[in-house]
């Protein structure tokens, strides 16, 4: 479910304070719509500069991934925007990162986008895990998985990012991966085989098609057939839960997007 957005103005004046004690002296700020995780989301000018920001009440039920995006920033150079600062004043979890000037990545059929997400996935899978709390893939999927003895398959010790929706991938110039809210701890082939989804969501690509571009990510290598039809049966089970009985346009999409992959899988 989303949460509901708030305009950054509207913050209480000590929480754009603590803002100014690290950004400088607030000009102007913009909202951004998209994203579903943050109450505060906006492009934020400021005599040093531009900065993306987003926030969540400290007693906010998921504040904490505010702090789980801030533990994993520093060992993504090069493939998340860098945090450049974050706040905890009056109440509110901030937290400050370079601003893009770019464009949420195009997942149609042909966008000169295509390559550069697989790049970026491709260097994320060389990224170890760093020590900190995460979730396992193995326990996020248990509940979804189409038999117990699947979950091995997506265990491992790499960096996964999760969520590849379009509007989790900026291009300006590379491509970058953006919130990292649920980044979690599994097999390094994992997102490779969640950008299969949201490529066929997007329209124009099959799943051989969709398969074709995950090939280019050289963990996708590592994954054997059947773990990685393991997982299609799993993200189908998942889109169902959250589609439920009246899902919206953009969930019945996603929704459908798995159930077809999930059969190709089935019929390899």
């Amino acid at each position: 479910m989303a949460t509901e957005r708030m305009a950054f103005d509207d913050l209480p004046p000590a929480v754009l304070a603590g803002v100014e004690s690290h950004a400088g002296e607030i000009v102007k700020a913009e909202m951004v719509s998209q994203g579903f995780n943050s109450e505060i989301a906006a492009r934020v000018f400021t005599a040093n500069g531009a900065f993306f920001v987003k926030g969540l009440r400290a007693d906010h039920k998921r504040v904490w991934t505010q702090r789980r995006e801030a533990e994993v920033n520093p060992f993504l150079r090069g493939i998340a925007p860098a945090l450049r600062w974050q706040t905890e004043d009056a109440g509110w979890v901030l937290l400050g990162f370079e601003a893009l000037n770019g464009h949420h990545a195009d997942y149609s059929p042909g966008s000169p986008d295509l390559p550069k997400v697989a790049d970026v996935l491709s260097r994320l899978g060389e990224v170890g895990c760093p020590d900190i709390e995460l979730r396992h893939m193995e326990q996020r999927l248990e509940r979804y998985a189409a038999k117990p003895s699947d979950l091995a398959h997506f265990a491992g010790n790499s960096l996964v990012h999760t969520d590849l929706n379009n509007e989790n991938v900026m291009v300006d110039g590379p491509a970058y991966l953006v919130d990292w809210a649920w980044a979690s701890r599994g097999a390094a082939w994992l997102d490779a085989a969640y950008w299969v989804v949201w490529l066929m969501a997007a329209g124009g690509h099959d799943p051989q098609s969709a398969e074709r571009w995950a090939g280019r990510i050289p963990a996708w290598q590592t994954a054997a057939p059947e773990a990685v039809t393991a997982f299609a049966l799993a993200t189908v089970n998942v889109w169902e839960e959250i589609a439920g009985e009246d899902p919206d346009p953009w969930t019945a999409g996603i929704r459908d997007a798995s159930r077809r992959w999930a059969e190709h899988r089935k019929a390899a």
